[in-house]
């Protein structure tokens, strides 16, 4: 009998998790009973003491119940990369990053175990097309993320570039050979493939371009915080020290952190609260005085994801509206922000710049113009944003769009990937 090998889309915002037993494929399991979708789990981890740890729904649950005391994570994977990010203390004992994941990925590897009544050992993870524009931060990541699973309980760790594996399911959809773009634009990364695919069996000399920008749903986020949130939590206050001349401005590492779904828990630092104490204290405005009085409450109650999961809303939100209201509701930090969708794109169009300029790289290292590709498939979550929408069919025309399986495609071919490699011996 083959082994039971698990295929997991460890994503930055949602995990799946489906198998196959080397003889037939099986759909994304229900990982999460409190969710929506049950097969879709939150990438969010929750420990309020040593030894408990909560995952996805049940996490923000107990994250809420619990007061936002103790370590609350989410997006851990988009700091694969980062060879500055060492780790963190919880609960009086350090952990790395690929011990953090581990943590996730021994959770979903339990999961599996207990639906399917197996013991796997076998594991086919999905990747971003580039977790880095540089090598040496894209082979960290990786290896990072294989030393997490192996901390998991997997012994055979085989990865796949994640829009290589929305390919393996879309190949179905197909009657005969075309030449296709994978858009897989997720909550960390968008990513390309450039291929020639038809219903016959997929081989790897079949893509003629891989690539991607560590850019996507959460940088979106991330702009609606930095230009219409932050404000109100004193990013651009002014200070100017009792030995100083100069006017000061908080650190821009500091607002990338407080803009960063990812990085605003780690605002808790003792030095990073010096420096913003010293801010507040020597502020020249007494309403910037009150604005870091703001920041100090988002920080020490740990409100980083709540005001987060806000501005994901209101982010959906104009994608259909001209104008949407952001509002946070919690004792000394009462807001309400008006935002308009222009607005909005305004801001944002760097960041939509820099992920189609990531996509017209892809066709270049292909050899293709966009007139010759036959299908855009477009996968993952972020896809819907209209900015993207916009620019894809400008480039290839609105009849070569396909919309697919935005949550569920990349898992469903990774275990199609998974299916087709043989195991170690």
């Amino acid at each position: 009998m083959p082994p039971w090998t698990y295929a997991i889309d460890f994503g930055t915002s949602n995990s799946l998790l489906a198998a196959t037993d080397g003889q037939k494929i099986y759909d994304p399991i229900p990982l999460d009973p409190f969710a929506p979708d049950p097969t879709i789990l939150k990438s969010v981890l929750y420990t309020p003491a040593a030894g408990q740890c909560y995952f996805g729904a049940q996490a923000i649950q107990q994250y809420s119940e619990h007061l936002a005391e103790g370590r609350l994570f989410r997006s851990l994977k988009k700091h694969l990369p980062d060879a500055s990010f060492k780790g963190t203390t919880v609960h009086q004992r350090f952990y790395n990053l690929s011990d953090l994941i581990a943590l996730f990925l021994k959770e979903l590897r339990e999961r599996g175990n207990q639906h399917f009544n197996q013991d796997c050992t076998r594991v086919v993870l999905g990747r971003p097309a580039r977790f880095a524009q540089d090598h040496d931060g894209d082979a960290l990541a990786e290896n990072r993320l294989r030393a997490a699973a192996q901390i998991a309980g997997f012994k055979e760790v085989l990865v796949c570039p994640e829009p290589v594996a929305a390919a393996y399911e879309f190949r179905h959809q197909l009657d005969q050979e075309r030449t296709v773009l994978i858009a897989d634009f997720g909550g960390g990364t968008s990513d390309y493939t450039v291929l020639r695919l038809g219903p016959k069996v997929f081989r790897d000399q079949d893509i003629l371009a891989t690539h991607g920008v560590a850019l996507a749903g959460d940088s979106f986020d991330g702009v609606l915080m930095k230009h219409m949130i932050a404000p109100h939590f004193g990013t651009e206050v002014v200070y100017r020290l009792p030995t100083g001349r100069n006017d000061l401005r908080l650190p821009q590492h500091i607002v990338n952190r407080l803009c960063s779904a990812a990085d605003i828990a780690f605002l808790s630092r003792s030095d990073i609260m010096q420096l913003l104490k010293d801010a507040q204290k020597w502020s020249l405005k007494a309403l910037d005085s009150q604005r870091m009085n703001r920041l100090f409450t988002l920080i020490e109650e740990q409100l980083g994801y709540k005001i987060f999961r806000e501005i994901e809303q209101t982010k959906i939100s104009l994608s259909s509206v001209d104008e949407s209201v952001f509002r946070f509701d919690y004792p000394g930090l009462d807001l309400e922000e008006k935002i308009r969708s222009q607005d909005f794109v305004d801001k944002s169009a760097v960041v939509v710049e820099r992920i189609t300029t990531a996509l017209d790289e892809t066709l270049k290292r292909a050899g293709v113009q966009p007139a010759q590709i036959d299908i855009v498939c477009c996968t993952g979550g972020t896809a819907k944003l209209p900015a993207l929408d916009r620019q894809l069919k400008a480039r290839f025309g609105a009849e070569k769009l396909r919309q697919h399986q935005h949550f569920h495609s990349v898992v469903k071919g990774l275990a199609e990937r998974a299916l087709a490699e043989p195991s170690a011996p």
